[in-house]
C-alpha cells in the first residue's frame, strides 16, 4: 500500500487543486493508493482523497504561515491515520515520472535538499515539498516545537528549516537523490540571457517539478510570474503533466 498525504488550508489552495495531485499521483504510482488531507475545508475534494481536519500546530500566533501547519505531520493526528511510511507531496508540483521510487529508497526520513540555502548555519536545510516520515515515530519534534515556544519562529525561516535541523540532530537527516525534484525556478527556467529566447526545460533526471515561490505551476505554463533576473518563456510541455 503506497500512503501519500497532502495538506490545505485557508484560501492560497483550492479542491481543484488536491484533485489535480491525486490525478498525478495515481497516475504515476502502481499498486494500491491510500491518499489522504488533512485540511480546514473539504468541499469539492474528490472521495477518493481521504479527508482529515488539520492537526494542531503549537506554533505561537493566531496566524501559522509559511508552511508552519506541515508542523502537524508530526503529531499523533497524523499517527492516528497513518501506520508505516507516509509520502507527503506539496500541492504545488508537477510529478513527472513514476514515484515509486520514492517509497521505496532506504531512509528513516526523507527530504529535498534546499536548492539555494539563504544562511550557512542552515546549509543542511531541506525543502519539503516532497518528503518522507515514518507515522507516529518523530513526535519529540513537537515536544521541541512546546519547549521553544515563539521563539522558534526566529530562530528558523520557516518549518523546514527546523524540521531539517530536528532530524540532523537526531541522526535521521536524508536528501533525496540529485536530479529527483527539480527547482522549476532554478533547474528548468534558463538563466540569463538564455531565458531571454529559450524556454524552459525538462531535466531528463526530473520526477518531480517543484514550484516553490513563484512562478506556480498555471503561471509557468503562460510565461507570467517572471522577475527581471529570471525571464520566463511559457511552458506548454507542463500542461501535459498537469491536466
Amino acid at each position: 500500500m503506497r500512503q501519500v498525504v497532502c495538506m490545505k488550508w485557508g484560501d492560497k489552495f483550492a479542491a481543484d487543486d488536491v484533485n489535480r495531485l491525486y490525478r498525478m499521483v495515481r497516475g504515476h504510482v502502481d499498486g494500491a493508493l491510500r491518499m489522504a488531507c488533512f485540511t480546514d475545508d473539504a468541499r469539492g475534494i474528490v472521495p477518493e482523497v481521504e479527508c482529515h481536519p488539520l492537526p494542531a500546530v503549537p506554533v505561537v500566533g493566531e496566524r501559522v504561515d509559511r508552511g508552519w501547519r506541515k508542523l502537524g505531520l508530526f503529531g499523533q493526528e497524523v499517527a492516528n491515520v497513518f501506520e508505516g511510511e507516509v509520502l507527503y507531496l506539496d500541492l504545488d508540483i508537477a510529478i513527472v515520472q513514476r514515484l515509486d521510487p520514492f517509497f521505496d529508497w532506504p531512509g528513516e526520513f526523507l527530504i529535498i535538499k534546499d536548492f539555494k540555502p539563504l544562511r550557512y548555519r542552515h546549509r543542511f536545510s531541506g525543502n519539503s515539498s516532497v518528503v518522507r516520515f515514518r507515522a507516529g515515530a518523530h513526535r519529540g519534534l513537537i515536544g521541541e516545537v512546546l519547549q521553544r515556544g515563539a521563539s522558534i519562529r526566529t530562530d528558523y525561516r520557516d518549518e523546514q528549516e527546523f524540521v531539517s535541523d530536528y532530524m540532523r540532530r537526531h541522526g535521521v537527516l536524508r536528501y533525496w537523490p540529485a536530479g529527483w525534484c527539480a527547482s522549476f525556478k532554478h533547474d528548468c527556467v534558463r538563466p540569463l540571457p538564455f531565458g531571454l529566447w529559450r524556454a524552459p526545460r525538462l531535466p531528463e533526471a526530473a520526477k518531480v517539478v517543484v514550484f516553490h515561490g513563484r512562478p506556480k505551476p498555471d503561471e509557468a505554463i503562460a510565461g507570467v510570474g517572471s522577475k527581471w533576473y529570471r525571464p520566463l518563456l511559457p511552458a506548454p510541455w507542463l500542461r501535459h503533466y498537469l491536466d
